[in-house]
């Protein structure tokens, strides 16, 4: 067992970074706004602590973070866990400045959803390295040393090395090195004996506490499968090192993929509801009032004439309305005495007290109520949607630009806003929300109603960030080749975020839309095209276009344009895979055109290299492995070969257990395997395979809610796989139930979509069936809308599933005239076939992936 000492007198943190430190810190180019002595004002959340509120429950965080680890069974790790608003951030904030205040050597990052890097957990060790190098300056020596041996640590993104990696070696050893102070075997202990001189004064800034490390919001981090990575990483280091003086304090809502990391023996946890009581909310209305009066001239004239303000009355009823919710007394407090609110009955904060008693709690009606006065202002649900959907905050000079309206206009939305969205004082600084809460109520229709941020607005920002990359680019031909740092923040945005709005947008592209973008890419390559990002994000849209209407002079030019791109990038070139990746996919789609056996061979051949290119934990191994499973899959429909069908789902069974729940693409690798295994089912009759087809299909279409793209995607592959059952079972609920799914499939795919064909086609094949077990005409004449639909919007003469569509009409049509023998039936019925004789038979229809 590791002996672990601290001695010597006390640490004093210095003030000023030495010049070792300075470039140590430059080196590990830290998130500067991610620590606790952030400007909160600039860099939510603005977390402050409010003096007799929680108090039980900080003083018995801070005798936790002060005391020494005494015994192997003691949490170095405390979760403290609560819902929205509950005050988990200025907890968190208190304990970090009481371990300021008290000379006790602490670190921390503050996770904040849609900040940039500061949701995104890549930047997480060498932030809090670079706080620990001066906390504890013996480890700093360390850390270069690390950093020196693998330059890779300093990735601000994936970059090759594990988010475990980069704690151990940045974090967790430097500091275990620093506090043993003695060598022994292996790398780090090597580097221990090499600074074991210098090391030893460092360990005086344990003397008055461990070392903690504070980790808030840590729900509100993109990376979800890498937190959990992090946690079972520190628990894991903190068993092989039980005496190490070295806590954790984390702060999180309940998020599954944190309380199954953390909710174990090893870490001790703390519900803040528990804490939560309405004296706390009481003594923090009270003082907020306190000072809101001293502020307030026109509170102070009413108070003298009136009496007390407000009564206690109704701040106990303010309490009630708020329900533990700290965030949400802010925003009521804030609403009460803010100025200029329009739409309103006065313009005092005593005319708005009474509005905010008649809320009822929750934060939904609250920001309903402060949105609606401004929603008739011009350009109000441009900018707020913007606000919304937006991948990283812009100021308000960059919200203006991107929507291409004048920065004055953006103001004029955002200043009545200021309740509920932080607003800087300068137009340089990030417009932020002030809680994400108002995000999940902006984006979910069913609470925020006629202030909905529709994922079709993705189609504007994607068409926008076109338009001001090809304006900067006419400015400024050396855009692409600049640091990141010399290009203006909008043309920033637009480089590394337009392709995100461009996936977020899927299946919402108009013809209009395409042609547009299109020509924005076309002119900006024309300006430059030597820069192979252009030239491949024009084929993107262009193969995407040729897909949704069937263009194979698209289709042809996509695959042109990509094959140029990927000739540019030899190997190693660092994006060589997914300029594979970008060509396979035009092949495949020239290949479902033309049929051409050689462009899936191709396809393949590419899909292979890129898997290669990306051995696990590659980030982007289980796409490469779903792209060459469906590939597979496309040639063992065309030749037959079982072994194709069996590696396809080997492939995708791996991308699948790449993928554990909450990966965001989860979704997608159950729908993939769910359709092999059901293509399987198909060849073998094996019902086991059907069984677990339905399942999965069933998981996938429970984590695409609405209005999630691919939700109509996972209703038909379900409604498919339940149909297949009947026809083996005869159940007539799991026709109902198909039946049910691809009408919800059609209503979520109006016309003109592209993908509507496969609902109409499905759905009538399915009132066929439901028609033959029940003989309700309504059942028959449904499916002769849907065929109708389909011959008339959907397969024009030429196209090559048009003769099976006139099968299908003309066999339900003598259904219905052998059921009511309408004449006029019979006439139509000769006419289709004379049209189906005419025509040569198409290709099988595939399973729609």
């Amino acid at each position: 067992m590791a002996d672990y000492q601290v001695k010597g007198g006390f640490h004093q943190r210095n003030v000023y970074m030495s010049a070792e430190q300075r470039s140590l810190f430059n080196t590990l180019n830290p998130i500067i706004d991610a620590s606790h002595t952030r400007d909160r004002k600039r860099s939510p959340p603005d977390s402050e602590f409010f003096p007799g509120t929680r108090s039980g429950v900080v003083t018995n965080v801070n005798g936790w973070t002060r005391s020494q680890i005494s015994n192997v069974l003691e949490p170095h790790v405390r979760w403290m866990h609560g819902y929205v608003g509950s005050g988990k951030s200025s907890i968190s904030q208190e304990v970090c400045d009481t371990s300021e205040r008290e000379d006790r050597p602490v670190i921390s990052f503050f996770f904040f959803r849609n900040a940039g890097d500061r949701s995104r957990i890549w930047r997480l060790a060498t932030t809090l390295a670079s706080q620990m190098a001066v906390a504890i300056p013996g480890t700093g020596p360390i850390i270069r040393a690390a950093v020196e041996a693998n330059p890779a640590l300093l990735a601000p993104d994936e970059g090759g090395v594990s988010l475990r990696a980069r704690m151990q070696q940045l974090v967790y050893e430097p500091f275990k090195a620093a506090v043993r102070g003695k060598p022994g075997a292996g790398i780090w202990a090597q580097i221990t004996h090499m600074m074991f001189a210098p090391l030893k004064p460092a360990i005086r800034a344990l003397a008055r506490g461990p070392l903690l490390i504070v980790l808030d919001g840590l729900d509100e981090c993109e990376d979800k499968h890498e937190i959990q990575e992090l946690i079972n990483g520190m628990l894991l280091f903190f068993k092989e090192n039980p005496f190490i003086p070295l806590r954790v304090f984390i702060t999180s809502r309940v998020e599954k993929h944190i309380q199954s990391q953390l909710n174990v023996p090893g870490v001790r946890l703390d519900n803040l509801v528990d804490h939560c009581s309405d004296d706390d909310i009481d003594t923090f209305l009270q003082l907020l009032f306190e000072d809101g009066c001293k502020r307030s001239t026109v509170i102070r004239s009413y108070v003298q004439q009136h009496g007390e303000w407000p009564t206690q009355n109704d701040r106990r009823k303010l309490v009630q309305n708020i329900g533990g919710s700290f965030i949400f007394g802010s925003t009521v407090f804030k609403f009460i005495m803010g100025t200029n609110v329009e739409g309103v009955a006065g313009t005092t904060p005593m005319d708005r007290l009474p509005l905010a008693l008649k809320m009822n709690p929750g934060l939904d009606k609250l920001y309903a109520q402060i949105l609606a006065p401004s929603r008739s202002l011009p350009h109000f649900v441009n900018i707020i949607s913007t606000i919304t959907l937006l991948e990283t905050p812009l100021p308000t000079s960059g919200i203006a630009e991107i929507l291409g309206i004048h920065t004055y206009e953006v103001v004029n939305v955002l200043v009545n806003l200021q309740t509920i969205i932080q607003v800087p004082g300068t137009d340089d600084i990030p417009v932020t929300l002030c809680h994400t809460s108002l995000r999940d109520f902006l984006t979910i229709q069913s609470r925020s109603h006629e202030f909905f941020a529709h994922p079709s607005y993705h189609v504007r920002l994607h068409r926008r960030c076109l338009e001001c990359r090809l304006k900067h680019l006419r400015q400024d031909p050396e855009l692409f080749i600049r640091p990141r740092h010399e290009i203006p923040p909008v043309a920033r945005y637009a480089i590394q975020y337009s392709n995100q709005h461009w996936r977020r947008a899927y299946g919402r592209f108009k013809r209009s839309d395409f042609d547009s973008a299109i020509d924005l890419c076309r002119e900006a390559l024309a300006l430059h095209p030597g820069i192979p990002e252009l030239k491949g994000d024009l084929a993107n849209i262009i193969r995407q276009r040729g897909r949704n209407y069937e263009s194979l002079a698209d289709v042809d030019e996509a695959v042109a344009l990509s094959r140029a791109v990927l000739d540019g990038r030899p190997s190693p070139h660092p994006d060589r895979s997914d300029s594979l990746h970008n060509l396979g996919l035009a092949l495949l789609d020239r290949h479902g055109r033309t049929g051409v056996m050689a462009d899936l061979e191709e396809a393949i051949s590419m899909y292979r290299e890129a898997l290669e290119l990306r051995p696990s934990p590659h980030p982007d191994r289980s796409g490469s492995l779903n792209n060459l499973g469906n590939a597979l899959l496309d040639r063992r429909r065309r030749i037959g070969v079982m072994a194709d069908l069996e590696e396809a789902i080997s492939l995708h069974r791996e991308a699948l257990e790449l993928r554990p729940s909450p990966h965001p693409d989860r979704s997608g690798s159950l729908n993939n395997l769910g359709n092999a295994i059901l293509f399987r089912h198909r060849r073998t009759g094996v019902m086991a395979d059907l069984e677990e087809a339905i399942s999965l299909h069933r998981e996938a279409l429970e984590l695409r809610p609405s209005p999630n793209p691919d939700r109509p995607n996972s209703l038909y592959n379900l409604g498919n796989a339940l149909l297949d059952r009947h026809r083996r079972t005869g159940v007539t609920a799991d026709l109902e139930k198909a039946i049910s799914l691809y009408r919800e499939a059609l209503e979520l795919r109006p016309s003109p979509h592209p993908g509507r064909s496969y609902s109409l086609y499905y759905l009538a094949q399915s009132l066929q069936y439901m028609y033959g077990v029940t003989h309700i005409l309504s059942d028959l004449q449904e499916a002769i809308t849907c065929r109708v639909e389909l011959l008339e919007l959907h397969y024009a003469i030429g196209h090559k599933y048009r003769p099976r569509t006139l099968r299908g009409l003309a066999n339900v049509l003598q259904k219905r005239f052998d059921a009511m023998g309408q004449e006029e039936d019979l006439s139509r019925i000769e006419a289709l076939r004379e049209e189906v004789d005419r025509l040569s038979d198409p290709p099988t229809e595939s399973t729609t992936q």
